[in-house]
């Protein structure tokens, strides 16, 4: 993770599309700026990065989807629960799946974990447009750098476990 950057998942570990679903790893950072406000001398990742990951993960997951015709914007998080603290250096595991893909828009439920105990869940929901011109090879550079793409994994030739 790279929080003031907002880049959250450092691999994908599982993608299988004919499931629709995904899996990815986020590193929490020792260090960030983030920290230095969220609580000085007790920090902790604020909520809102917490769905931002899940909203990341699940965004990956809808562009393997969709091939990388169209680009997914988070649009909704509904039914979003934080169930523990999430402090530096944490290792989390992101679970995304496709709930609907249609009309415009995609939904997605994802969870957090570290190890075996629940940190966060949430619905998620997408409208999927026509990706803007500069955000088509930025977003697949991205998405080659975690391994969403390339590799091979239950379910799907073209992805799933990577790094």
């Amino acid at each position: 993770m790279r929080l003031e950057y907002f880049e959250m998942i450092d691999s994908v570990r599982l993608l299988d599309r004919a499931a629709g679903r995904i899996e990815a790893l986020a590193r929490v950072p020792d260090a960030s700026p983030v920290f230095e406000g969220h609580f000085p001398g007790y920090p902790l990742v604020p909520g809102v990065l917490l769905t931002e990951t899940m909203a990341q993960a699940s965004g990956y997951l809808v562009l393997a989807h969709l091939d990388f015709a169209l680009m997914p914007f988070l649009m909704a998080v509904d039914k979003a629960r934080f169930r523990s603290f999430v402090g530096p250096g944490a290792e989390l595991t992101v679970a995304a799946s496709l709930v609907h893909d249609g009309s415009g828009y995609a939904v997605t439920k994802a969870s957090i974990r570290h190890g075996d105990k629940a940190l966060a869940d949430a619905e998620l929901r997408f409208r999927t447009m026509p990706f803007p011109a500069e955000l088509d090879g930025l977003m697949r550079a991205r998405a080659r750098e975690i391994g969403l793409t390339g590799a091979s994994g239950p379910g799907d030739a073209s992805a799933g476990p990577a790094r």
